[in-house]
C-alpha cells in the first residue's frame, strides 16, 4: 500500500505553511483524497509534485492541465476546490468560453466515461453534476451582453432526458455571442418549447439536446410540433444520440450541431438567408 501523508507532513516536507499545501490541493496541483475527514497525499504523488516543482509544473509553452485539475476536485466532491481551479484558470488568462469548453466540459465527459467504465459510483457522477450546476450559476451573469440582441433561441432537452448541463453550457455561450436564450433544461415536453417560442421576440431557432437514444422519439415530436407552429424557425438537434446530419433530418430537424460553434454558425447562416438580420452585439 502506498504511504499516505497528512497535509501538515506534506507542508513540512515542502517547507511551506500548511495553508499553502492546502491551496495546492484545492487548486488541483497536488492530488489528495479525504480519509475520515482528513486530507491525505500519497508519497508517489508528493514525489511527482516535488519533481514537477523543480522542472516546472507544465512544459514550456504548454497550457496548464486545468481540466484534469478540475476533474480531480470533482472526483473528491470538492466544490470549493473546483471553483478555485476555475478562478486560477481565469487568472491565468482563460476566457469564459475556454472555461466552459476546455475546462468544465472535458472534465464532465471524463467523469461520464469513468462511470460508464465502472471506475466510479453513480453517486460521484451525480455529485459532480450538482457542483458544476452551482458553478455555472456563479459564472452565468458574466455571459450576459448589453445592448440589442441578434435574436431569440429556445433550447432544451425533450421529455425523459435528465441531462441539463449541455443546454446550460450552450445557453451561456450563445448569450456571450449576443443571443437572447430561453433554456428549458431537461425533461421538457414539446408544449414547453411551443410556449417558450411564443413568448420569444424574433425567434430564430429551437435547439434540442438528446443524450440517450431512448428519447429520439420525443425529440422528433418536438421537431414536428415546432415545425407546425413556427415554419420559418430553424430546428437544430445535437447531443451524443445524434449521429450525423442525415440522422438529424430523419427526426424532422433542419440541421445537426455537434458543438456550440456549429450551432452559432447555423444561427448566423439562417438569419442571413431569411434576411432577418439584426445589429450584432460588439
Amino acid at each position: 500500500m502506498p504511504v499516505a501523508l497528512t497535509l501538515q507532513e506534506v507542508a513540512d516536507e515542502l517547507g511551506v505553511h500548511y495553508m499553502t499545501a492546502y491551496r495546492y490541493v484545492r487548486l488541483g496541483l497536488l492530488p489528495a483524497a479525504k480519509a475520515s475527514g482528513v486530507w491525505q497525499v500519497s508519497r508517489d504523488d508528493l514525489d511527482a509534485f516535488l519533481t514537477s516543482s523543480r522542472t516546472g509544473p507544465v512544459a514550456a509553452g504548454a497550457p496548464a492541465p486545468w481540466s484534469e485539475r478540475f476533474e480531480a476536485r470533482l472526483l473528491e466532491g470538492d466544490a470549493q476546490g473546483a471553483w478555485g481551479v476555475v478562478e486560477a484558470a481565469m487568472a491565468a488568462g482563460a476566457d469564459l468560453s475556454q472555461i466552459h469548453l476546455e475546462v468544465i466540459s472535458p472534465a464532465m465527459v471524463a467523469m461520464g466515461a469513468r462511470w460508464a467504465a465502472g471506475e466510479i459510483d453513480i453517486a460521484v457522477e451525480h455529485q459532480a453534476t450538482v457542483i458544476v450546476q452551482r458553478l455555472l450559476g456563479r459564472l452565468g451573469p458574466r455571459f450576459l451582453r448589453r445592448g440589442r440582441t441578434r435574436g431569440s433561441v429556445v433550447i432544451g432537452a425533450p421529455s425523459g432526458e435528465s441531462h441539463g448541463l449541455p443546454t446550460a453550457i450552450l445557453s451561456d455561450l450563445l448569450r456571450l455571442d449576443g443571443w437572447e436564450v430561453s433554456d428549458l433544461g431537461p425533461d421538457s415536453p414539446a408544449s414547453s418549447f411551443l410556449f417558450a417560442g411564443r413568448r420569444s421576440d424574433h425567434l430564430v431557432a429551437i435547439g434540442i439536446s438528446v443524450t440517450h437514444g431512448d428519447h429520439l422519439a420525443q425529440a422528433a415530436e418536438v421537431c414536428a410540433e415546432v415545425g407546425a407552429a413556427f415554419p420559418d424557425v430553424l430546428r437544430v438537434v445535437g447531443g451524443a444520440a445524434i449521429r450525423d446530419q442525415d440522422h438529424a433530418v430523419s427526426l424532422g430537424a433542419d440541421a445537426r450541431a455537434a458543438s456550440a460553434e456549429e450551432f452559432t454558425q447555423l444561427l448566423l447562416d439562417h438569419t442571413h438567408s431569411t434576411k432577418n438580420i439584426r445589429t450584432p452585439v460588439r
